[in-house]
């Protein structure tokens, strides 16, 4: 089951990066790549980075740059329409990336027909004029040392408060939160502080990003002004802990996502994650959060 399991991320991603050569001209909208890979575009993106090591973005954009290169050695186009099939608005723009990745400008690798050195790939993944990717060397590989177990959960009703905005600006959500829950009664030292996640920050704008801010609450608890009540789905999930800043939970997430999942044997489930926060960050160094990540399971 693990094998196939396996197997079957990796040719999900072949068949991405397949496509992503061989459609290089158009657009590559991540919404648009997760539907061809039959997975949630959060989910997606993570699972992309933590398979080949990069972004989705940052792949896309670094294989343009390797047919530029591979035309301009060829002069098989010039320096303003390799900028523009590369998806820059200007040869200047795309001098100065291209210089970033190949150590010459576009018009000195066309005058010397020289292919210049390609930028490293942690997957070893390049450009193919044949639209074959060369490379395929996965991150994972080997076993994956996490920690991750896989629980059984039941429904949780709760109480949110909806933060549109960058992650690390959620403070405003939980203080209006709080704020509400407070004089109630619905805070304790048992209540959970959780966070349903809904976007990925790499895959989508700041201003686009959504997070709900929950505590849980019984079934006499309504929805109220900004307080909104919904249920966070029951069933499996894997969990493992994130230790230290908040920063760096997206490391944690393409560890869990592209390492971990593709040799677990279990496929996810079409749901958010969420997010259980085990201290508190006013009163806790960042070295010494914890906090639990919980992906669904199919």
């Amino acid at each position: 089951m693990r094998q196939n399991t396996r197997e079957s991320y990796h040719q999900r991603i072949q068949r991405i990066l397949v496509h992503i050569q061989e459609h290089l001209d158009e657009p590559l909208g991540l919404a648009d790549l997760a539907a061809l890979a039959h997975v949630s575009p959060s989910h997606f993106h993570r699972i992309f980075k933590g398979m080949l090591g990069e972004t989705l973005m940052d792949h896309v954009r670094r294989i343009r740059l390797e047919r530029a290169s591979h035309r301009l050695t060829r002069q098989e186009a010039s320096v303003t329409n390799a900028a523009l099939d590369s998806g820059y608005e200007s040869p200047e723009a795309f001098s100065r990336a291209f210089r970033r990745a190949f150590g010459s400008t576009p018009s000195e690798c066309r005058r010397k027909r020289h292919t210049p050195m390609f930028p490293t790939a942690p997957s070893g993944v390049r450009y193919h004029p044949g639209g074959l990717p060369l490379g395929f060397t996965f991150i994972p590989k080997g076993g994956i040392l996490m920690d991750v177990h896989i629980e059984t959960l039941p429904e949780r009703r709760v109480a949110s408060v909806r933060h549109l905005g960058p992650y690390k600006e959620v403070e405003v959500a939980w203080n209006a939160l709080c704020a509400w829950a407070g004089p109630r009664g619905l805070l304790t030292p048992a209540t959970l502080f959780i966070g349903i996640c809904y976007d990925d920050p790499q895959a989508t704008t700041p201003e686009a990003i959504r997070y709900d801010a929950s505590i849980p609450v019984g079934p006499e608890v309504c929805s109220e002004g900004q307080i909104t009540i919904q249920t966070i789905p029951g069933g499996d999930y894997a969990v493992t802990i994130h230790h230290g800043p908040y920063e760096n939970l997206e490391k944690t997430y393409a560890a869990l996502m592209g390492g971990w999942l593709p040799q677990s044997g279990r496929m996810l489930r079409d749901a958010p994650g969420f997010e259980i926060y085990r201290n508190d960050p006013k009163s806790t160094a960042p070295k010494d959060l914890v906090t639990e990540l919980h992906i669904p399971l199919a």
